[in-house]
């Protein structure tokens, strides 16, 4: 396998690394990468087991930490401004608590540094439930999802994972699609997905904590360890928007991100 994590380099000036969330990829963070990158060298990485990164069964934040490291290491990169949202989010946070030196300025978004109970089952159960070997079309595999994720809009974007063998990997009578991320290892490791990032000293660089305002995933008390941890950070809620607030309020959340990154918000 390949040791550097699949990416998609935009734009030109200082660097500015991109890191989706949980069964996502670089492509879900491709609105805002579109709007960073006129100022902004953009890195947008797949991380290990999602996307087209390679896939392995170790899956923990200081695994995934060193993805990120070697790839800068590979593109020259020093020292950047790291973008993370929800998983992505939480190994921003774990490369800034480990490898400091490395982090110019940190963005996470929608997610704070502690435990979080499991809350991934029915999806994680409804795509290991997918019969493969039926499957035609996405409309097929989003019919059987569908018994297990009643939101639509959740399913999309999971079936944004499915994607259709090359016909001369195919065999006869056998599955025409696969999914691209690696099911088995998220699911085996998911305890360590759920979990806080490890710290040792906090990061005392500048943070900006960007929160869903109908999201939960960031609450009143995660402040204190937020504080602990980060002890510059700020937090700021966009109002009308949950968990996929980059999504939701694209404009809002890049102009929050460039005023902080600029430092005109005093960050």
């Amino acid at each position: 396998m390949s040791a550097i994590l699949n990416h998609r380099i935009t734009g030109e000036g200082a660097p500015l690394i991109l890191l989706h969330g949980l069964f996502g990829a670089q492509e879900n963070l491709g609105a805002i990468a579109r709007q960073f990158h006129t100022q902004w060298q953009v890195h947008a990485l797949d991380l290990r087991n999602h996307g087209s990164s390679f896939h392995t069964d170790t899956m923990d934040y200081p695994s995934m930490v060193g993805d990120v490291l070697a790839y800068m290491d590979a593109q020259g990169i020093d020292k950047a401004c790291l973008l993370g949202h929800s998983m992505g989010g939480k190994v921003a946070m774990q490369v800034a608590l480990q490898a400091p030196e490395r982090v110019e300025k940190l963005i996470v978004a929608d997610i704070a540094p502690v435990t979080y109970k499991a809350g991934h089952d029915a999806i994680l159960e409804g795509m290991k439930q997918v019969d493969l070997t039926g499957v035609r079309s996405r409309r097929d595999a989003d019919k059987q999802l569908a018994e297990f994720v009643e939101a639509a809009g959740v399913r999309q974007f999971l079936l944004m994972n499915l994607e259709r063998i090359p016909n001369e990997k195919q065999s006869k009578d056998g599955p025409v699609y696969r999914w691209r991320l690696n099911l088995k290892a998220i699911d085996a490791c998911y305890a360590n997905l759920a979990a806080a990032p490890e710290a040792g000293s906090p990061y005392m660089g500048p943070v900006l904590f960007l929160k869903g305002a109908d999201s939960a995933y960031i609450q009143d008390k995660h402040r204190e360890e937020i504080n602990r941890l980060f002890p510059k950070a700020k937090v700021r809620i966009i109002e009308g928007t949950g968990h996929w607030l980059h999504a939701e309020k694209t404009d809002t959340f890049v102009a929050l991100c460039q005023q902080f990154l600029k430092g005109q918000d005093g960050g």
